[in-house]
């Protein structure tokens, strides 16, 4: 892989990954939940879900999910009922979990799991590792060290987007802890989730 290519892959997946979607309002809503350090693991399960369709792609095995509507759509809707259903619970729940003191105790193992359901639901991640990837890779070329190198500098990019996103609601939930300001947090959480949700219900594939 030239040098080339690899800059104007690391720009574009930078500028995707600074546009405000579903993963981004995410992670928002789990640093403001529970804290910059915890949201970290459900950064870790986006990446995980990022890294099975670099997989998928170095196979084939991505055009050929992008290309079954049936499934594509279903997928879709099960993250986005799924997120839904997380920002539904947080507005309705109990209001004094901030204010008690500390973030929400969440086992990293679900905030990782919510995370990869997140990222493996969303239709956008399907289309740029079925269409917009295969456009850095050259064919005359081994595959898989290409997807390789790919790969790990989508992971790296993203991570600390998403860590910046969370270091910066983390930060918030600071504030968020006070007694006063508990019920708006989770209100503000509840909202981010619905809005996660939102957002891949009314994705489409083109």
């Amino acid at each position: 892989m030239n040098w080339t290519t690899w800059w104007w892959f690391a720009a574009t997946e930078a500028v995707l990954c600074l546009t405000p979607g579903p993963a981004v309002l995410f992670i928002l809503s789990s640093a403001l939940k529970s804290g910059t350090r915890k949201s970290l693991a459900s950064n870790a399960g986006i990446l995980a879900a990022n890294m099975v369709y670099f997989a998928l792609s170095a196979t084939g095995l991505g055009a050929l999910l992008a290309a079954s509507f049936d499934l594509f759509s279903t997928v879709r809707w099960i993250g986005a009922a799924y997120l839904i259903f997380l920002g539904l619970r947080t507005l309705l729940g109990k209001r004094n979990a901030l204010a008690a003191g500390g973030s929400i105790e969440r086992p990293p193992l679900r905030m990782f799991g919510d995370g990869f359901l997140l990222q493996a639901s969303n239709p956008k991640s399907i289309l740029f590792f079925t269409a917009l990837l295969p456009q850095f890779i050259d064919p005359r070329l081994a595959i898989v060290p290409q997807v390789a190198i790919l790969a790990a500098t989508s992971a790296v990019i993203e991570f600390f987007v998403l860590l910046g996103y969370g270091a910066a609601a983390g930060q918030a939930s600071e504030l968020a802890r006070q007694p006063q300001y508990a019920a708006w947090t989770n209100r503000v959480a509840g909202v981010l989730l619905i809005g996660a949700g939102a957002g891949l219900a009314t994705l489409r594939r083109t």
